[in-house]
């Protein structure tokens, strides 16, 4: 008698379960916690973003002649073959087309023959960053003027694919006194860059008109 009740309770069991299967089929399907969804991706900080410019920066005052001093990297080659690179000179002007862009030209000599290089550096919405635009956008090269007294130097920051490059520009090439590259090497380590000069810069010489063959014209890109 028993067994024959656990029978009949095991069917009764069996019933309801399809019962209440058959009313979720009508009733609809059984409600199901909807998945989390993942939480948007953090905009990528590069090491220039954390850089910020000069405050209400003029880049009027920033056209003319520049001498670069020195340099600070994490390229261990400039850091220990740094006396050998040569002396460059650049020259920021307004382009004459555009209120947006600024026409910049380096010289520098190599393998005893003087270069020059034409290159455009574009405004963008935040005053003393600039862009020098590639042929693809990760190619660019982000540009900041990070310290400057307009009369005497200039502290720039170059980025291309995520690496930065300090630079140290000079109105004249006696400009590089001992506060100036101590403050220079504070804000290199700041950013975990080498000086790469530990001596004075090797002696500018003169490179005025570059013959036409020793031109290279990076405009409007490079």
């Amino acid at each position: 008698m028993a067994g024959l009740w656990r029978c009949i309770l095991a069917v009764v069991m069996l019933m309801c379960v399809h019962l209440w299967d058959s009313a979720e089929a009508v009733g609809g399907a059984k409600s199901r916690p909807r998945p989390q969804r993942r939480p948007p991706k953090k905009p990528k900080i590069t090491p220039i973003d954390l850089t910020q410019p000069e405050q209400d920066i003029d880049i009027e005052r920033m056209l003319g002649t520049w001498y670069l001093l020195n340099t600070a990297s994490k390229c261990s080659y400039l850091i220990n073959h740094g006396t050998k690179v040569e002396p460059t000179v650049i020259t920021i002007t307004r382009t004459a087309t555009s209120n947006e862009t600024l026409s910049v030209s380096t010289k520098t000599r190599h393998n005893h023959q003087c270069w020059e290089i034409l290159q455009v550096y574009h405004l963008t919405s935040v005053p003393g960053r600039l862009t020098l635009k590639g042929s693809r956008p990760e190619q660019n090269i982000e540009i900041v003027i990070g310290d400057t007294d307009y009369n005497s130097y200039a502290i720039m920051y170059y980025q291309k694919q995520g690496k930065i490059t300090m630079k140290l520009y000079g109105k004249s090439v006696d400009n590089l006194s001992e506060p100036l590259l101590t403050k220079f090497e504070e804000l290199a380590a700041k950013q975990n860059l080498q000086r790469a000069y530990h001596f004075p810069f090797p002696t500018y010489s003169h490179c005025g008109d570059v013959d036409r063959d020793h031109v290279i014209n990076c405009v409007p890109t490079c």
